[in-house]
């Protein structure tokens, strides 16, 4: 199956939630609605900013990247943390009636650190989903890396060639669809929750660059590899997603109080410098083992889990004390097919039972 049918179906999984803001004040649009949206919505839809509407119409053919790099995001987020107490799945919200759909609610805002994940992965896709299409010859702007064409190393026989991916379009393209309505509330209450977002953006497409790889071709009689031709090319996202589900593990608190510069709220460690790649949070995470309509928060009451793992997805952990109740789950399935001449297949009805886990 293709990456992009898999993208696809993981995103019909994805449940339609309350339209919130991206950022205090109703700075920015979610555009991540546009990930989860089951039409193909165009350049006026509702969750979009005005200067994100902008964007989209001097550049229809990126739509469609716009909206593969919102699913990229949002799969990735949800594998990530499919084991974890936050899933990445807020619980459904009512919502008005005609009211578009969203893909988070208080997480977005929050200023916490699945809020700073969010907006890290969201931006990393939309990176890897514009710089895909550059290579693919699907935008009139961008196509491969030209800088690259000549050159490389003759000692080890190999030159650049190919198609080096374009990674300085697509993070152009990601910052000015992403952080300009950000930049707009700089100056307002919101801002220190707006700088902390720009920065978390910014880790997101560092986290793209910093793991470009170099693919080789050989050349040569009978595949001597005499001569390769190298080029750049990114990381799977998967890969990527390890990377950024690792900053979030390290992510760093921020002090809220007003400066010129985001610091760290530990004093013992205002001396440590903040990386371009760090995930940056300023409150602490909410409790997500019970039920919280206000705040979106669908607990861990009947998620499955797994009665003999010592990780986050463990009945202990997953459960946060509560236990778990066991039931039994009986499969049925065509097993021990053969082929008869002629002209059918007979198989056999295998049945298994299954033990089952739910927290309490």
């Amino acid at each position: 199956m293709g990456r992009g049918a898999a993208l696809g179906r993981a995103a019909l999984l994805l449940p339609p939630l309350l339209l919130l803001p991206l950022c205090p004040g109703a700075a920015g649009g979610n555009w991540m609605w546009l990930g989860m949206a089951p039409e193909r919505p165009g350049c006026a839809s509702p969750p979009l900013s005005s200067r994100q509407k902008e964007l989209c119409k001097k550049r229809p053919e990126l739509v469609g990247a716009i909206r593969e790099g919102a699913r990229l995001g949002l799969h990735e987020c949800r594998s990530q943390f499919r084991h974890e107490r936050w899933d990445c799945r807020p619980a459904p919200a009512p919502r008005r009636p005609g009211a578009p759909a969203a893909a988070f609610g208080h997480q977005l805002s929050s200023g916490t650190k699945e809020s700073a994940f969010i907006h890290a992965v969201t931006a990393a896709g939309l990176v890897h989903s514009v710089t895909r299409a550059c290579s693919a010859g699907n935008v009139t702007e961008c196509s491969c890396d030209a800088s690259l064409q000549s050159g490389g190393s003759a000692s080890e026989g190999w030159h650049w060639g190919g198609c080096s991916d374009d990674i300085h379009y697509g993070m152009s393209f990601s910052r000015k669809f992403l952080d300009v309505p950000l930049k707009n509330v700089t100056g307002k209450s919101g801002s220190r929750l707006a700088v902390m977002n720009l920065h978390n953006n910014e880790a997101g497409r560092q986290a793209v660059a910093k793991l470009m790889s170099m693919d080789c071709r050989c050349h040569g009689v009978s595949g001597s590899c005499a001569v390769k031709t190298c080029w750049k090319t990114m990381s799977s996202f998967e890969k990527i997603g390890r990377f950024l589900k690792d900053k979030y593990e390290n992510s760093i608190q921020i002090s809220d109080r007003v400066k010129k510069k985001l610091r760290r709220k530990e004093k013992s460690q205002r001396k440590i410098p903040i990386q371009k790649e760090d995930l940056l949070y300023l409150n602490k995470s909410p409790n997500y083992c019970v039920e919280d309509h206000k705040l979106g928060i669908p607990g861990t009451q009947g998620r499955e889990c797994n009665r003999t793992s010592e990780g986050p997805d463990g009945c202990n952990l997953l459960c946060c004390g509560r236990g778990y109740n066991t039931h039994v789950v009986r499969h049925v399935e065509r097993c021990e097919c053969k082929f008869v001449w002629c002209c059918y297949v007979r198989c056999r009805r295998c049945e298994t039972m299954t033990d089952v886990h739910t927290c309490k």
